[in-house]
């Protein structure tokens, strides 16, 4: 993993992880890379010096911005983790997925794998009408469609990691 020093064309600096820089280019060239402050996606490598951390204490090599001009080099830094490229409409859309699925949770009976067999019931009269939630397939899907069940697919949350 390698650790950026980024500068977007505002001036807006903030560092993000790579697997390489090879990675960082062409996440860069497709825009994938936006600025966590304005979303501009007209990104750059800033200015970068290694900064040597005391190793007596179990830190490693990292980057900080250097003051003067020259090429961006990188250097990595093994045992962090990466660090999620979101802006802030990413990370509210994630928090509102999160709360759906917590009030349906809070809201509803899980039937899991049961789903279509027991949103049949309820449709039909043999179950008494409640809010459930669970899984179906596809093929379970279209055919509540088709016997006019009213039903919404959930949105999956993101993994916590990406």
């Amino acid at each position: 993993m390698i650790k950026y020093a980024l500068i977007c064309e505002q001036a807006h600096d903030f560092e993000s992880w790579f697997a390489t820089s090879a990675s960082f280019e062409e996440q860069a060239r497709r825009g994938f890379v936006s600025c966590p402050v304005c979303n501009s996606i007209k990104v750059e490598r800033a200015i970068m010096a290694p900064h040597v951390a005391r190793t007596d204490r179990g830190k490693t090599m990292i980057e900080t911005p250097a003051p003067s001009a020259g090429p961006a080099v990188a250097a990595a830094a093994p045992e962090a983790a990466p660090v999620a490229l979101m802006g802030e409409k990413e990370i509210a859309l994630r928090q509102m997925l999160a709360e759906l699925h917590r009030q349906v949770a809070e809201n509803a009976e899980h039937v899991g794998p049961r789903f279509a067999e027991e949103a049949l019931k309820i449709h039909h009269g043999e179950s008494d009408s409640r809010a459930i939630y669970g899984e179906a397939s596809l093929e379970d899907a279209r055919m509540l469609h088709e016997e006019g069940v009213e039903f919404m697919p959930l949105p999956r949350l993101p993994d916590a990691g990406h």
